[in-house]
């Protein structure tokens, strides 16, 4: 479908890519992985054809179609939503034009069997074969579907597009590509401006897309659930791998580990090369010994070994100040703006200790709830804070409430007091603001480095009561895992939104569902709750759906008969015997790679498997078949669950 072919960019001297090749084959769901700055986005661009490359040349077939959606844009006003969202349908509109035209000029033609009449008839084919495929006649169910899947309701859609935020904008942008149905997909960060449900239901409508995909996300479940090819970008390089992003991440290890063993092999070559050059260059009768030695060097091929991105945040909560028991109490809670109620009868107790969550969709008042706490709002009911709580509170947008004309250090700075002062510049160090970094103005930091310094804010006090509203906001996987981390250590109480499912699950004990102007309560994990989200929304499809409806009746009539307990017991007995079988056979691997690695490690035999390829082939078809092995013990254990 697409082919990079020897691509170099170049900005200012240096090269971002240096001579990377791939292919990206239909139905390719890729995720795009590399640390900050290692040029995702510039990737993007190029497929896009929004940028050109230095060198080298990207090729597609003719009349390939591409949906690009950028982290920033321009958003078009002047329209309601449903009408914005109609505009993807131009490509409709011209095909249903130059339709009629062809009729047209059929119904007046007599020359039936020459070129001309037959070209037409071919147009007028392919035509409709195009219409078919991108849903020409049933535009606005699809239109409703889209929208209402990203979060719309329908009494949004007469509403202009002027009234909603960047973040509601940036949908209707992704809502107009998904209707367009493009050959491929070019998505950076989709997910940021999605609540928990949204994310879902693109990741359910990304199974069915007939489509490729290629993404960047910081949202590591996303990444798994959606994509099962990993391109990494680093050193100028790129490395493909056949796989999602957490099985990436461990064959990425293991390839630096192979890298530094090769590394540390060769230099053991050059060190003995080295040795013999020093004794006998010095001989006559040697030194031409000596000379075709040092020729030897000079055309070995050093094994580079890729640099490993280990900078990351380090920090843990300060200990909290002692508070009561009971942390907060919600009674008959709700919040009204204008004639519109967003909730109302929030009741709940916040006990010392608990980490809980709020979630739901956007605008159904989490944040709002969030504000109530720390005091920012006005509102219904009561909600009272507990004995000698100390609340830290960060908003949603904490991040840009920073004053951009400080600096990094004096927005710290001016903050801390007593001890915490003299620990600023090492405070700063460990969320990665370190040497003249801290001398920068806030109005040039990226986003991420912004919700950095917000969260480092949060470390200046005690707090035995933390109020966190989108913390993840900006922060890339490895951040937010060490902020899960700290949160997981953290001995005081949490309240948390967020709408990334990884960073929440084993982090909270307790939910609080924000729904259709209430608030209940949900005693289990993220996963288990977003599962009864899916049946819900299947249910409420179904109920809408007279032909569903239909099925299900006759199912009533004539119910399937139940497998036998017999036969199911039998098809349990031979998975398990599978399992067992496949785990045998990845241990007999395991110990066949585990014993060739230890060969590699001694100098000599891994001089000698420079000279007999086969070594490396074999052991490289051990590594192939150890990881088929797996996945097949992966299927082998998913189906002996759904089972059992």
């Amino acid at each position: 479908m697409i082919s990079v072919n020897s691509v170099t960019v170049s900005f200012g001297g240096y090269d971002l890519f240096d001579n990377v090749s791939f292919l990206v084959n239909p139905k390719d769901r890729i995720g795009l992985a590399g640390k900050n700055g290692a040029g995702k986005s510039t990737m993007l661009k190029l497929l896009a054809g929004e940028q050109s490359p230095t060198k080298g040349e990207i090729s597609k077939p003719n009349g390939f179609k591409i949906g690009y959606l950028p982290q920033d844009m321009i958003h078009q006003h002047g329209r309601t939503v449903v009408e914005e969202t109609a505009t993807a349908y131009e490509e409709i509109n011209k095909l249903e034009v130059r339709l009629n035209e062809i009729n047209h000029e059929l119904e007046t033609r007599t020359d039936y069997e020459s070129d001309a009449y037959m070209n037409l008839i071919t147009e007028l084919t392919d035509i409709n074969a195009r219409l078919d495929v991108i849903g020409a006649g049933n535009r606005e169910e699809e239109i409703e579907k889209i929208l209402k899947g990203l979060g719309f309701e329908r009494s949004d859609f007469n509403r202009p597009t002027s009234e909603f935020s960047g973040g509601w904008r940036m949908r209707i942008e992704l809502a107009k590509i998904l209707l367009q149905k493009p050959d491929i997909l070019l998505l950076d960060e989709p997910t940021n401006h999605l609540d928990i449900e949204s994310i879902q239901w693109l990741e359910e409508f990304m199974e069915t897309y007939s489509g490729s995909v290629i993404l960047i996300s910081h949202d590591k479940l996303f990444l798994d659930n959606v994509t099962n090819r990993t391109i990494e970008i680093s050193n100028q390089k790129i490395y493909d791998y056949k796989t999602n992003y957490s099985r990436y991440l461990v064959l990425r290890q293991e390839r630096r580990e192979q890298q530094e063993n090769a590394a540390k092999n060769q230099q053991k070559i050059i060190d003995q090369t080295e040795a013999l050059i020093d004794k006998y260059r010095a001989k006559a009768s040697k030194a031409a010994f000596a000379q075709s030695l040092i020729k030897k060097l000079d055309r070995m091929e050093l094994v580079e070994v890729d640099d490993n991105d280990t900078v990351t945040m380090n920090f843990r909560f300060p200990p909290p100040a002692h508070s009561g028991k009971i942390v907060l109490t919600s009674e008959h809670a709700g919040k009204v703006y204008g004639t519109k109620r967003i909730f109302k009868d929030a009741n709940f107790i916040l006990t010392k200790g608990e980490r809980i969550a709020f979630v739901g969709r956007n605008g159904e008042g989490k944040s709002t709830m969030m504000k109530m706490i720390a005091g920012q709002v006005d509102y219904e009911g009561s909600v009272v804070l507990g004995h000698s709580v100390m609340m830290g509170y960060f908003a949603q947008d904490q991040a840009e409430k920073l004053d951009p004309n400080k600096t990094v250090f004096e927005t710290i700075d001016e903050l801390a007091v007593g001890d915490v002062r003299k620990q600023v510049r090492g405070l700063l160090g460990s969320f990665l603001f370190s040497g003249d970094d801290i001398e920068k103005k806030v109005k040039v930091l990226s986003g991420g480095e912004r919700g950095r310094l917000a969260l480092c804010k949060l470390l200046l006090q005690p707090y035995n009561l933390l109020i966190l509203d989108e913390p993840t906001n900006h922060l890339d996987i490895r951040s937010k895992e060490v902020l899960k981390r700290a949160l997981l250590n953290y001995e005081g109480t949490a309240i948390i939104v967020s709408h990334d499912r990884d960073f929440l699950n084993g982090l909270i004990n307790k939910m609080y569902e924000f729904r259709n102007g209430e608030v209940k309560e949900h005693l289990c994990d993220i996963n288990e709750f977003m599962q009864k989200v899916k049946m819900n929304r299947l249910n409420e499809m179904n109920a809408k759906n007279p032909f569903v409806k239909a099925k299900e009746e006759v199912k009533v009539e004539k119910p399937k008969a139940e497998p036998k307990k017999d036969e199911q017991a039998q098809e349990i007995k031979q998975l398990k015997n599978q399992v067992l079988k496949s785990e045998k056979e990845i241990e007999r691997l395991e110990q066949e790679v585990k014993a060739l690695d230890a060969k590699l490690a001694n100098p000599d035999f891994y001089n000698e498997a420079l000279k007999d390829k086969s070594i490396f082939d074999n052991y490289n078809k051990l590594k192939s078949s150890l990881d088929i092995e797996l996945k097949k013990w992966e299927d082998y254990c998913e189906q002996l669950s759904k089972l059992e």
